[in-house]
C-alpha cells in the first residue's frame, strides 16, 4: 500500500487526538465565557477577595449584600451582615427580593451572591440581577463565585456567619 493514498494509523490517531484536544479547549473556553458572561458588565463582576477586603475595613460605608439563593444555604453559612433576599429562580423569591430592596435608594451599592453552584449554571443570580436592574438600581455588583460559596469564600477564610459557623 502507498502511504500517500492511505494515511498511516499513526497519522489518523494523531489527527483524532488533536481534534479531541481542541474539543476540550473549546469546551473549557465555553465554560470560561459562561462564567464571566451575564447581563452584568466586567466592572460589575466582583471578585471575592475584593469584597472581603472591603468588608474588613473598619471605616467607610458598607455595601448592601444580598444572598439571592436558597434559604438552607444562607442559614448554614453566609457573608456577615448579608440579607437573605429569597431564591430569585422562583416568582416568590423574586417578589421577596423586590420587597427587600423596595426602600433602598436607586444608587445603593448592592452586591448579590448565591453560591449554590458554579455561577455559570446558577439559577438565581441572573434573574436577581435582571430584576434589580429593571427596578432602576445603578450600582449593582455580582460576587463571582466560580464554583460555590464554600470553595470560593469559606475555604479562603473570608468572614462567615450562620448556624454552622465556628464560635468565637
Amino acid at each position: 500500500m502507498s502511504n500517500q493514498r492511505n494515511p498511516s494509523i499513526i497519522h489518523v490517531l494523531a489527527v483524532a487526538l488533536m481534534l479531541i484536544g481542541l474539543g476540550k479547549i473549546s469546551s473549557a473556553s465555553a465554560f470560561a465565557q459562561d462564567f464571566t458572561s451575564g447581563p452584568w458588565t466586567q466592572k460589575q463582576a466582583a471578585q471575592p477577595n475584593v469584597l472581603a477586603t472591603m468588608l474588613s475595613k473598619k471605616s467607610g460605608v458598607k455595601p448592601v449584600i444580598l444572598q439571592v439563593g436558597f434559604e438552607v444555604l444562607y442559614r448554614s453559612k453566609h457573608i456577615p451582615h448579608s440579607i437573605y433576599a429569597g431564591p430569585a429562580s422562583t416568582p416568590e423569591g423574586l417578589q421577596m427580593l423586590k420587597n427587600t430592596v423596595s426602600r433602598l435608594p436607586k444608587n445603593a451599592d448592592i452586591y448579590i451572591y448565591c453560591g449554590c453552584c458554579p455561577i455559570g449554571k446558577c439559577p438565581n443570580i441572573r434573574p436577581a440581577f435582571q430584576a434589580l436592574q429593571a427596578m432602576g438600581f445603578t450600582h449593582l455588583h455580582v460576587l463571582m463565585l466560580e464554583t460555590n460559596f464554600g470553595k470560593n469564600w469559606v475555604a479562603h477564610g473570608y468572614p462567615v456567619a450562620g448556624e454552622s459557623s465556628p464560635s468565637k
